[in-house]
């Protein structure tokens, strides 16, 4: 077994002797109820070598390499390019997209909102970012116009159709005009037969709530109603399927 091969059977143990069960997820990452348990995760990652975000990417996920899949392609798309000074980001959970944001772009000001507070305050204090008070699906602490870029990664998928559209007006409403809005949600692209029968048979049990679908013909009309053009799509790996990921332009 190489290093690397002994380090994630170490993490691995370190999760089970916690009470947690470690799987190479060809079972979606929970439901709405969980999060990804703070201090055993902490503690395996450091046991295998790897950044916090770089394990669950790479071991706990089910298809190791998305996260940095996505930020390539934003990065193609030139969302990094637009080199924005103020980034707000939903639901950052373990900061792995955050952190792989960061080293794209230099930010002045990079907000957070992130139910779970053991994460929050981690990302806080590793990457001095600004975690703002969570009130239902509201970002009430963020002045209107106010994000050159505000992001939400695999967030849609586990929340109701209603909270999402919540979600999705302050988006639109904090977000400053020439600014983007990037999330990823459940579409009917992602819905083909053989996706659908994928989750039914593999995606696990016991949280029928995930993922969530939401038309994209909804999202499109909702934001071009609030002055967004779509400006991008492609589709992300998520758990045994996809996703698809929306990148809007504020235009006015």
């Amino acid at each position: 077994m190489t290093a690397a091969g002994r380090a994630k059977t170490g993490a691995k143990r370190l999760l089970e002797r916690a009470g947690f069960q470690l799987v190479r997820s060809t079972t979606p990452q929970g439901g709405v109820d969980d999060f990804i348990p703070f201090e055993p995760t902490m503690r395996a990652a450091r046991a295998a070598g790897l950044s916090v975000g770089d394990y669950i990417d790479e071991v706990m996920n089910a298809t190791p390499g998305a996260t940095q899949y996505t930020v390539d392609e934003l990065r193609t798309l030139g969302v990094f390019a637009a080199v924005p000074d103020t980034v707000l980001e939903i639901g950052p959970g373990s900061g792995r997209y955050l952190e792989k944001t960061l080293k794209e772009c230099s930010p002045s000001r990079y907000e957070i909102y992130e139910t779970a507070e053991p994460w929050a305050n981690y990302l806080v204090d590793t990457f001095g970012v600004v975690a703002q008070p969570v009130t239902g699906f509201s970002l009430d602490a963020t002045p209107d116009d106010s994000v050159d870029l505000v992001q939400a990664h695999k967030v849609f998928n586990t929340l109701t159709f209603l909270g999402a559209c919540r979600y999705f007006f302050e988006m639109a409403r904090v977000t400053r005009p020439g600014g983007r809005i990037v999330f990823d949600v459940m579409t009917e692209t992602c819905l083909a037969p053989e996706a659908m029968q994928i989750w039914a048979t593999k995606g696990g049990s016991g949280h029928d709530s995930f993922p969530a679908a939401m038309p994209r013909r909804t999202c499109v009309d909702l934001f071009a109603k609030l002055g967004c053009t779509l400006e991008a799509h492609f589709l992300a790996p998520l758990g045994v399927a996809s996703t698809e990921v929306l990148v809007f332009r504020k235009t006015t």
